[in-house]
């Protein structure tokens, strides 16, 4: 497993991404909820993945309940962050959240807590303060963010007076815009950028087209998925499939590659079982020339996909990520 150092902190370059466990919305079932997700966690452990990350939104609670039953006797090789979604993130609130939150994981501490979203009518001074309070009395480790502009990162940071470890985006050859300022301040800062839906949501491994669409809601409701834009993905996806075959490699193998291959970058996937977990723990090692890095890169710049009905909700498809 590669590993990515920062500020003090080791954190595996691939990690587990826990929008699923529980969650209807991916048509997992029962059966992914209460066994498949506590082996994927487990098995994860397992092959040095560190990075747990869930979300006290994520299935109402039950994802972080089912993290905190994944690493039972395992906690001291875990590091779990959460978030809070931003419902008037005053102080007293970001205390009492991050407490229930630590209480559903069963666990001391959270290793790492993230502010979901910027919430616009709450100053960041107040919720900040609420995060001091927590580090100051044991109750999380690292602060964090999760969809924020470089900017608000910055004034997050300032108001909390501490470093604020990371900021969680959607960052994949599909999301680039992490690329113009997010990702080089996290390398100018020694901070770290979390990547999530690191494939698209699943696009970049090349399963779906015009014939073959998704069927969970999560999928459904995102504007990459119409058909339109699964037939302007081919190129891409064809530049994937290419390029992993020279390495014996997936496709969506390859597109995780390119995501952790900058620095102060790590992933957190989704896995919907076992065996994607290690293929998505093998990406780790997957190492890609320089000019196959540009080749995605170039693939990545020339993709458009075309805005429709199921972009509209883009706050409503990634509140759960």
């Amino acid at each position: 497993m590669k590993y990515v150092e920062v500020n003090g902190v080791r954190l595996s370059a691939i990690g587990v991404g826990c929008w699923q466990f529980g969650s209807r919305e991916w048509g997992y079932g029962g059966e992914y909820a209460h066994k498949t997700a506590i082996d994927i966690v487990r098995r994860a452990l397992d092959l040095g993945v560190n990075l747990i990350d869930t979300a006290e939104i994520y299935a109402m609670g039950a994802s972080e309940r089912i993290v905190g039953r994944a690493i039972e006797g395992r906690r001291v090789e875990a590091f779990v962050a959460t978030k809070l979604f931003p419902v008037m993130p005053v102080k007293p609130v970001v205390e009492w959240r991050a407490k229930a939150s630590r209480q559903r994981l069963g666990i001391d501490t959270i290793d790492l807590y993230q502010i979901h979203w910027p919430n616009p009518f709450v100053p960041f001074k107040t919720t900040m303060q609420g995060l001091r309070s927590l580090q100051d009395e044991g109750v999380i480790k690292h602060a964090g963010v999760s969809n924020f502009s470089a900017a608000q990162w910055e004034t997050a940071e300032r108001h909390l007076g501490r470093p604020v470890l990371s900021n969680q985006v959607q960052y994949s050859l599909v999301a680039r815009r992490p690329d113009r300022e997010i990702v080089p301040y996290a390398q100018r800062n020694d901070r770290i950028v979390i990547a999530y839906s690191p494939l698209g949501q699943g696009l970049l491994g090349g399963r779906y087209d015009k014939d073959n669409l998704p069927s969970g809601s999560a999928r459904r409701m995102n504007a990459l998925f119409l058909p339109e834009n699964l037939e302007k993905a081919h190129p891409l996806l064809n530049a994937l499939r290419e390029i992993g075959r020279a390495h014996d490699a997936t496709p969506a193998q390859v597109a995780l590659a390119w995501v952790i291959h900058h620095p102060n970058v790590v992933a957190i996937p989704g896995a919907s079982s076992v065996e994607q977990l290690e293929r998505n723990v093998a990406a780790a090692d997957l190492k890609l020339s320089a000019d196959e890095i540009d080749r995605l890169t170039s693939e990545s710049d020339r993709f458009r996909p075309k805005a429709g009905l199921a972009a509209v909700p883009d706050l409503v498809r990634t509140r759960f990520s």
